[in-house]
């Protein structure tokens, strides 16, 4: 028998918290030694009242401080809860290698997050740009059994192993897009999830491979009025 967490399969299951919950701003977790996770807990968060949720995944080279920003606002307006990993190596394992490390210390993550506060199991997100986007993609959809939404940005690939759910999927791409083609990633992600059956909304843009505010704007507007099964 296959071991599915070395096709991205997360050990992760809501449970009510725990712990103490952390009092509203960003916070280090201290989980880690190495590029520790970050979250931000906006003002208002009743920890015993199921709040919606976002992961969010930085790009190539990126880390928590420099993708925080295109969805802090967001979460601290509207009263999501943000959780912001950073890969152990300059990009997230399965870019490099496959499933190993990464998704050891999301799982360790997000149960951190939810020895704390009670996640809302309709609105679980994952979201990110770039490489962040093609790994929210491939690990979102390998885990549709606690993902209920994906927020993918000009994500470059999509590698599913073990398949399982069925997440509604938010694509934003620009058709000026250098780094990762709107025709071998964007469409071509948008024509198999469509094949496959997922609820999708794909958006085009005529931005480069920049994030864009507006199109965040619209996956959060997505994802918040959207509530999965």
């Amino acid at each position: 028998m296959h071991d599915l967490s070395l096709l991205g399969r997360l050990a992760f299951r809501h449970t009510p918290p725990t712990k103490p919950a952390l009092p509203p701003g960003r916070h280090d977790l201290g989980l880690f030694e190495t590029r520790d996770y970050a979250l931000v807990v906006p003002e208002g968060i009743d920890p015993a009242r199921p709040t919606p949720f976002v992961t969010l995944f930085h790009g190539g080279g990126g880390s928590a401080e420099k993708i925080m920003p295109i969805l802090r606002r967001h979460a601290e307006e509207r009263g999501f809860l943000l959780l912001v990993p950073q890969s152990l190596l300059p990009t997230w394992d399965i870019v490099i290698a496959g499933n190993g490390p990464d998704r050891e210390r999301l799982d360790i993550g997000l149960a951190e997050v939810a020895s704390r506060f009670t996640l809302d199991p309709a609105r679980f997100a994952f979201a990110g740009h770039s490489d962040g986007g093609s790994y929210s993609l491939s690990t979102g959809l390998s885990n549709g059994h606690v993902v209920t939404h994906i927020l993918a940005f000009s994500a470059g690939f999509m590698t599913v192993l073990a398949q399982e759910g069925s997440p509604k999927v938010f694509i934003a791409h620009g058709q000026n897009d250098t780094q990762t083609p709107i025709a071998t990633a964007g469409r071509s992600h948008a024509a198999k999830l469509r094949a496959a059956g997922y609820e999708l909304t794909y958006v085009e843009h005529p931005g480069p491979h920049a994030s864009q505010p507006a199109m965040v704007q619209l996956g959060v507007d997505y994802f918040l009025s959207h509530p999965g099964l």
